[in-house]
């Protein structure tokens, strides 16, 4: 049984910086491609970033290209997501994902596609 667990949410001022993290046990974390999402009130869950150890490969979101980083830690089975210059635009709800299907060759970036979720962790940002 997988499990993810994030922390690191809170309030920030704009042009702030938080770092998430995402701590994974219950499975061999060092291949999985991980993933962050978020979900403000009233909105669809959106990707993030996404990261495959395989190959190093990242993946952003226009939104966040630039301003986020999304690193792991395999020793600790640990993903990040590092935010920087945060806007009030980024206030949501942010969960970290586990995408257990096969190797293909761009990173999952749909919500459905990820097996493994966890319970999210909160970020306002105040303008």
């Amino acid at each position: 049984q997988v499990q993810l667990v994030e922390s690191g949410g809170g309030l920030v001022q704009a042009g702030g910086s938080l770092r998430l993290s995402c701590a994974a046990s219950g499975r061999t974390f060092s291949s999985a491609t991980m993933g962050w999402f978020r979900q403000a009130p009233g909105k669809e869950r959106e990707f993030v970033a996404a990261n495959r150890w395989s190959g190093g490969s990242t993946y952003y979101a226009d939104s966040v290209k630039g301003r986020f980083t999304i690193s792991r830690d395999n020793a600790k089975n640990t993903v990040y997501l590092h935010m920087n210059s945060l806007k009030p635009e980024d206030t949501a709800v942010y969960y970290c994902a586990l995408y257990g299907g096969k190797l293909v060759p761009t990173l999952p970036t749909h919500h459905s596609l990820y097996d493994y979720w966890g319970r999210g962790t909160q970020v306002t940002v105040s303008s």
